[in-house]
């Protein structure tokens, strides 16, 4: 059993964007990337100080816009126009959940998709669909990096997705299909779903359940990846998979934490050097 370390492949990628960022600075562009917070939610807070380390580390510019969780959609609204239009921003980014009474989909809807690193803009979900595109949702993508990196092929595999939400389940789903993955996406309503996952060669656990995976419901030799960020019962950080119980059958599985979440980040910064050049006319 071999563990996935997000960390060691984050830190190559970073270090490729800080490579071509240096480049890119050479020809006057340094690539700026814009993070809304709304409210005082302390999960989101400790993304966006990592989301700001990681700009620092690769040489970005970045601005945080801080505001009060009464905040009014208008005024979001207003913000997100005014950065759309800002040509030292390349890419905004807009921390969610945001605070009941702001509709996040307005909000999603208004960043141009030009900006738009999270990729969640309804045209740049549409071309992940078609396989054109220039954006890709920073989790599942991230998660293809380190297959990438680990030699695990996703071509003609049985691959299996616990979750379908619109940021990892769904577009998890389509990369994989890209690559040819013959894939079943799993959700609450599914019936018989051990008899599903254990099938899986490769299963991507995406449901937000501390433990939600046991052993019994993975194959001998499967890769497990686990975007789960929960507490367990002693408030100590875990994953949607039974860490300690599954890791023997597999031949791969991603910790939790220092497995899919600094991926995230990273391709965060990869989508944003991406956007700078785009803007920039470079590629």
């Amino acid at each position: 059993m071999t563990i996935i370390d997000g960390k060691k492949v984050s830190a190559s990628v970073k270090e490729q964007v800080a490579e071509e960022t240096k480049a890119l600075k050479e020809k006057g562009i340094v690539p700026g990337l814009a993070v809304i917070l709304v409210g005082d939610d302390p999960a989101s807070r400790v993304y966006v100080n990592n989301k700001k380390k990681a700009c620092e580390l690769v040489g970005f510019k970045s601005e945080e816009f801080k505001l009060p969780a009464e905040t009014t959609q208008d005024e979001l609204l207003s913000l997100v126009d005014e950065l759309n239009n800002r040509p030292d921003i390349n890419g905004i980014l807009c921390q969610l959940p945001l605070p009941k009474g702001l509709d996040e989909n307005a909000v999603i809807e208004a960043i141009s998709p030009l900006k738009d690193v999270d990729a969640f803009h309804k045209q740049n979900v549409g071309r992940i669909m078609i396989g054109d595109y220039d954006f890709l949702p920073c989790t599942p993508a991230g998660i293809m990096e380190m297959l990438k990196a680990y030699d695990i092929s996703v071509d003609g595999k049985n691959c299996v997705v616990i979750g379908r939400s619109n940021i990892v389940g769904k577009p998890m789903a389509m990369l994989l299909l890209h690559q040819n993955g013959t894939v079943t996406i799993c959700h609450s309503h599914t019936k018989n779903l051990s008899k599903i996952t254990k099938n899986a060669d490769i299963l991507v656990a995406a449901v937000g359940v501390a433990k939600f995976v046991k052993a019994d419901m993975v194959g001998e030799g499967a890769v497990v990846i686990d975007v789960g960020m929960n507490r367990d019962e002693n408030g100590k950080l875990c994953g949607d998979v039974d860490f300690d119980n599954v890791k023997d059958k597999c031949s791969y599985i991603t910790p939790v934490p220092g497995g899919v979440g600094p991926m995230t980040i990273a391709t965060l910064m990869k989508n944003t050097l991406k956007a700078a050049k785009l803007q920039a006319g470079i590629e």
